[in-house]
């Protein structure tokens, strides 16, 4: 059992839920990444998601996509990424998720990029765009380095995909709350419950929900019948809207908080 493992272990002991947050890695720059990391475990996330920069996030909405564009231009590579969880790993515990698209991984090598991913610290990884259905290679390369692969389900996801899904994923299953890309929302589907029902009945993983929980009433929303929320793109606007470093490291640590609560 991994940090991920253990951290939704200690989560169902305690009867909590869990808070998982997105950020980009090295927006705005990797420094300020590891200081941002520390301080919202610090505030309160269970599960730290870091995004790797990438060229065409064609699943991410205009929030992350720039910011997956301030990184790169700042410099961000995948070798950077994994320094960076290294540097993390120093002074901080808590599980980290590597959400990537496959071609990063693929054009880096997927048994490199998955022994480099766990050599620095990393507990899993989400490819956003790897269909169960061609993800034998990666899961081969994952299982064999120790990471958990974690699998998106959509509202479009089919009882057969969701149930081969539960086969092969690891970690968590990342349930999407409606079709489209990432983005802070106002309401939630009303059919969200269901889906994360019948994803339930066919895994014993923990089900986190993600896409368009922005606010501490939609954590609250969604802890009521998953496992745990996941808030991204409110977070990222939290970073990108700050002065400078410092105010973006606290008022990340703020944010987290107030969710956490």
């Amino acid at each position: 059992m991994n940090r991920i493992g253990r951290r939704f272990a200690e989560l169902k002991a305690a009867n909590k839920k869990a808070l998982v947050c997105f950020l980009t890695c090295g927006d705005p720059d990797f420094r300020t990444t590891e200081r941002l990391v520390e301080r919202i475990a610090e505030a309160g996330a269970d599960i730290v998601e870091l995004g790797v920069p990438f060229s065409d996030p064609l699943a991410d909405g205009p929030t992350i996509q720039a910011s997956s564009f301030r990184a790169l231009q700042a410099g961000a590579t995948v070798r950077g990424v994994f320094g960076t969880v290294r540097s993390i790993r120093e002074r901080c515990d808590a599980p980290i998720v590597l959400m990537t698209y496959f071609n990063p991984a693929q054009k880096y090598g997927l048994e490199r990029f998955a022994k480099d991913a766990a050599e620095s610290g990393a507990d899993g990884v989400i490819m956003t765009d790897l269909p169960v259905e061609e993800a034998d290679d990666w899961k081969i390369a994952a299982d064999g380095a120790g990471l958990s692969t974690i699998f998106l389900l959509a509202p479009t996801s089919t009882k057969d995909r969701i149930a081969a899904t539960a086969k092969m994923a690891s970690g968590f299953i990342y349930c999407v709350s409606r079709t489209g890309v990432t983005g802070a929302q106002d309401q939630l589907p009303v059919e969200l419950r269901g889906l994360v029902q019948t994803i339930k009945a066919a895994s014993d993983l923990p089900v986190v929900v993600g896409f368009g929980i922005s606010r501490p009433e939609h954590v609250r929303q969604v802890d009521a019948y998953s496992d745990g929320a996941v808030v991204g793109s409110a977070l990222v606007s939290v970073i990108a809207n700050a002065a400078d470093s410092n105010e973006a490291v606290n008022r990340a640590g703020e944010f987290v908080r107030t969710l956490r609560q």
